[in-house]
């Protein structure tokens, strides 16, 4: 399993904050929003962070997946790699 996190920078729809999703090597892929302001990029990319970092990816319950997303306390124990990538 890699802790590397790859950040892209999309022109999305403006109902959508952010997405990520596990790569088949077991590295995420973070797209964020290129229309949302810098705070509200920040704050989407900490959101989809929290989702790797408390293991949502093996969860089926996409209301307590949420819940946890956004009210759960997350220890920064792991090492994880970002890289920001402009397309």
């Amino acid at each position: 399993m890699s802790n590397d996190i790859f950040v892209r920078y999309l022109d999305m729809d403006v109902c959508v904050s952010e997405q990520v999703i596990q790569n088949p090597d077991g590295s995420y892929s973070i797209f964020i929003n290129s229309r949302l302001s810098w705070e509200r990029q920040q704050e989407a990319y900490e959101h989809a962070l929290k989702h790797i970092q408390i293991n949502d990816f093996e969860k089926e319950d996409i209301q307590k997946i949420e819940y946890d997303a956004h009210f759960c306390k997350v220890s920064n124990t792991g090492q994880m790699r970002t890289a920001f990538i402009s397309i």
